[in-house]
């Protein structure tokens, strides 16, 4: 009796003890700001009301900020990756005649560079001690932030808008005088892994959630547009014919406000012009652009796509839930932010519709669920890369194959075989190669997801993408949530699958090995173990389709509708141990051709041994 309550004892201690630090929580920072730009030198003076809520199990005795604009200086973090890495981004360096590669942070003039020089910091009225080292600021709390309590900071600053080198800053190459993107001290995330400081070289970011409510005081020719809805359209040039500006000192002030985002950004021109165009039971959507003829064609073309692109977001990934969306040109490239991208745009149709689609995808895959692109960079660009794929495919009638996009699967495969893969699971800014990186993120992110819809089934993925927009919208999931949400769907266990393509570089390969006596030889050639669909062409014409399940599975994915193989029968077979490198299947006819994989959906890194002749 006495060992039975002494179990039942330590059962509640620990349940109490650390049962807390097993559920779910997030923190929420809601910022104010009041901007006033000196257009003449690229500078700002800049006003914080920052609430913060701290609702993890832990008392905070520090907070930290993100400054950005920081790294824009000789000596960064920023500039001595880009000296050092092998491949460094071609927008970043210069290359002269003889090849030699010099980082254009390097060579930054006192007026060229960027900077947010903190004024003071206040916590509930108190001045706080900071130290401010690269792109992180730490600050000690007067009074520690228990567990369940708010404190209010207020900040005030002054930036430099840095000479564009990645992501923000001024003047364009295409003329766009302001884009300001990771502008502001930043609160950095803190989740139950603990503060996310990761100093800035170029890659993407993690934020709580919060609404934005700011206001920019500019000169009043400038045009702006940022995320949120604007409050005083009626008072500033662009947005309402006849707008009458309302001007102090020579200055307008523009109002917006952006509920449960996590980062705000803008873009301010002279010579922008803003169309609108309206989604029946969805959002506003605006396009600011340079007033520019060589670019004004494509632009209107792409309304009417982008639209169509955010009704079938919403209809397959779950309903956009924001009130507007804004594309502005800006940037060097395309990215994305809380409800607004800024995108280079002089490009064809079809590249602008391009990047337009990918931004907007982002909404989902970045912005509702804030993956941490700082860990899970390939959760957040593979999957948007997968969504606007399979959009553009259906949305301009191109032909839908089982695999919706074998391009992303020819570069991961170059990827494998070029020596300089690391496994995805790597911390995003810590790869040796950009190329690495990059096809890592976009393209081995995207071929997950396609071999995923392998695995479980077409209807499962498609079920598994809906239920974790309703389980995980406006909070902070990892890959290890998306796949127990794709677990639960299909009722299949994935966490070899992810834990393979993921943590390792291992490669899969099968193959058909021949056909003795009517029995077919296969051979996995490689350490990664898949599930197999098998299709049998008979002499007599007719045709089966085996499917193997592989032992870790402990289920079998559904039948999936494709004409590929409609006309075939399916046969389950007995599932495929991972620990046993052959595997024989019977048949009781004659063998003309044998396919492992007729979908081209197995990431097999050799199909040319995955097809059997007779």
């Amino acid at each position: 009796m006495k060992k039975t309550l002494l179990f039942l004892a330590f059962q509640l201690f620990f349940l109490t003890a650390f049962g807390q630090n097993l559920e779910y929580w997030q923190q929420r920072a809601d910022y104010e700001m009041e901007i006033d730009v000196d257009d003449s030198k690229f500078q700002y003076d800049g006003k914080m009301k920052l609430t913060y809520a701290n609702h993890s199990p832990d008392e905070l005795k520090k907070v930290y900020f993100h400054l950005y604009y920081n790294a824009f200086q000789p000596g960064s973090a920023m500039d001595h990756r880009l000296r050092n890495i092998k491949d460094p981004d071609s927008r970043m360096v210069l290359k002269d005649e003889s090849g030699k590669i010099q980082s254009r942070i390097e060579i930054l003039s006192e007026e060229n560079i960027g900077f947010q020089k903190i004024n003071s910091i206040k916590q509930n009225g108190k001045s706080l001690n900071y130290n401010i080292s690269g792109t992180i600021m730490e600050v000690s709390l007067a009074e520690g932030l228990k567990p369940g309590q708010k404190a209010v900071f207020e900040l005030d600053w002054k930036a430099q808008v840095p000479e564009i080198i990645r992501r923000g800053g001024k003047n364009t190459k295409e003329g766009v005088d302001f884009s300001m993107t990771q502008w502001y001290p930043k609160m950095a995330h803190y989740d139950r892994f603990g503060w996310h400081l990761d100093e800035y070289i170029g890659r993407e970011f993690v934020a709580p959630f919060g609404n934005f409510d700011v206001k920019i005081n500019i000169q009043k020719d400038y045009i702006i547009g940022a995320s949120g809805k604007l409050q005083n359209p009626n008072e500033v040039k662009g947005y309402v014919a006849g707008a009458k500006v309302k001007a102090t000192k020579g200055k307008a002030t523009w109002h917006f406000i952006a509920e449960n985002i996590h980062d705000f950004a803008w873009a301010a021109d002279k010579e922008f012009v803003v169309n609108k165009q309206r989604i029946a039971n969805g959002p506003e959507v605006y396009f600011v652009r340079k007033n520019d003829e060589s670019i004004a064609e494509n632009w209107k073309n792409a309304e009417i796509p982008t639209l169509k692109f955010i009704e079938y977001m919403s209809k397959h990934f779950g309903k956009y839930p924001w009130s507007t969306y804004t594309i502005v040109q800006g940037g060097d490239g395309g990215m994305e932010y809380g409800t607004v991208t800024l995108i280079t745009g002089k490009r064809s149709f079809e590249s602008l519709v391009g990047v337009i689609y990918h931004e907007i995808a982002h909404s989902w895959f970045q912005h509702m669920f804030a993956i941490n692109e700082t860990v899970d960079e390939w959760m957040d660009e593979g999957f948007t890369s997968y969504a606007e794929n399979l959009a553009y495919l259906e949305i301009f009638n191109k032909k839908r194959e089982p695999n919706p996009n074998m391009a992303a699967y020819e570069s991961y495969f170059n990827l494998a075989k070029s020596g300089v893969e690391e496994p995805m699971s790597l911390l995003a800014d810590y790869y040796d190669y950009n190329y690495a990186y990059g096809v890592q993120a976009y393209n081995k992110g995207q071929v997950y997801v396609i071999q995923l819809g392998y695995i479980i089934g077409e209807e499962n993925l498609k079920k598994t993408f809906l239920k974790f927009y309703e389980d995980w919208k406006f909070k902070h999931p990892t890959p290890q949530d998306f796949r127990r949400t794709a677990e639960k769907v299909s009722g299949l266990n994935l966490k070899w699958y992810e834990n393979l393509f993921v943590n390792t570089t291992r490669v899969i390969d099968y193959s058909v090995q021949g056909v003795v006596d009517n029995e077919i030889q296969l051979k996995n050639l490689s350490n990664f173990p898949m599930p197999i669909d098998l299709l049998v062409e008979y002499a007599d014409g007719s045709k089966e389709l085996f499917y193997i399940p592989n032992l870790e599975l402990r289920g079998e994915k559904p039948a999936e509708d494709f004409e590929w193989y409609n006309d075939a029968k399916r046969t389950i077979l007995e599932p495929w141990k991972w620990s046993a490198p052959d595997y024989s299947v019977k048949v009781t006819k004659e063998v003309k051709k044998v396919i492992i994989d007729p979908t081209l959906r197995l990431a097999d890194i050799d199909y040319s041994n995955n097809i059997y002749n007779k």
